[in-house]
């Protein structure tokens, strides 16, 4: 019976990872550049005395759905999306580089480029820094014009450029704050061919009818799981007695 019982609490453990992770993955259903949180099963043995016949799965978080989301337009010169594949490259709370879709930007007062979460934007230098402007526009290739105050009708100067990576989906994994980082911690090199729309914003690419049926299968299962214990527990009681009774 203990081994019984172990493989069902097991399962639950795992079911409840899983089910915290679609539950965070529901609430951002709605947040702009959100990418799905994915997570891997694994098959493991389970260790101790007598032959290694019986396995049990578990989850590995940290896969990140990198499947685009919807764009949609604001007329906000300071929204940005990516059309297709890409990150766009920000500075994380730790000092790293990490990276987002969330293309919602602000100029702080000292005319630091950020992400509405705060973030400093990296370009192919550091982070952006504008000077006072009058019309500011984002190219489709990243690069950040201003037409400077005071310059009358003067063209726009290129400022800088959006820092622009195209890593692979199996080799980036979600950060506590929500970012998304490379698995071996360094940088990602800037790719060209990433094209930015401007004036939009992505929304998430969650699904929240998938993400509220994948809910109520945790549901289900977790309820199975819970009655295989008690189950395992009623058949050891049986044993007990039947053990007093010889």
């Amino acid at each position: 019976m203990d081994r019984m019982i172990f493989m069902a609490m097991a399962a639950a453990r795992q079911t409840q990872r899983a089910q915290a992770l679609a539950t965070n993955n529901l609430v951002n259903a709605s947040t702009d550049g959100f990418r799905g949180d994915l997570q891997y099963a694994m098959s493991l043995n389970v260790s101790g005395p007598g032959h290694a016949s019986r396995a049990f799965s578990a989850l590995r978080p940290g896969g990140v759905d990198l499947t685009p989301g919807a764009i949609m337009a604001t007329a906000n010169p300071l929204d940005v999306a990516i059309e297709g594949d890409g990150l766009f490259a920000v500075e994380a709370p730790d000092g790293a580089e990490a990276y987002t879709r969330g293309g919602a930007l602000v100029v702080d007062p000292t005319g630091l480029l950020r992400t509405q979460a705060g973030h400093p934007v990296l370009g192919d230098g550091g982070p952006i820094v504008l000077p006072p402007y009058e019309q500011l526009l984002i190219g489709d290739d990243g690069t950040v014009s201003v037409r400077p105050k005071g310059a009358g009708g003067a063209q726009l100067a290129q400022v800088g450029r959006l820092k622009l990576v195209n890593p692979e989906a199996d080799a980036v994994t979600k950060r506590d704050d929500g970012l998304i980082a490379l698995r071996s911690g360094r940088p990602a090199d800037a790719v060209e061919g990433v094209r930015v729309v401007s004036g939009a914003l992505e929304a998430s690419n969650v699904n929240a009818v998938g993400a509220m049926v994948r809910q109520m299968d945790l549901a289900r299962q977790f309820e199975a799981q819970m009655k295989l214990m008690a189950a395992a527990q009623t058949l050891d009681e049986g044993s007990d007695r039947l053990l007093r009774q010889g």
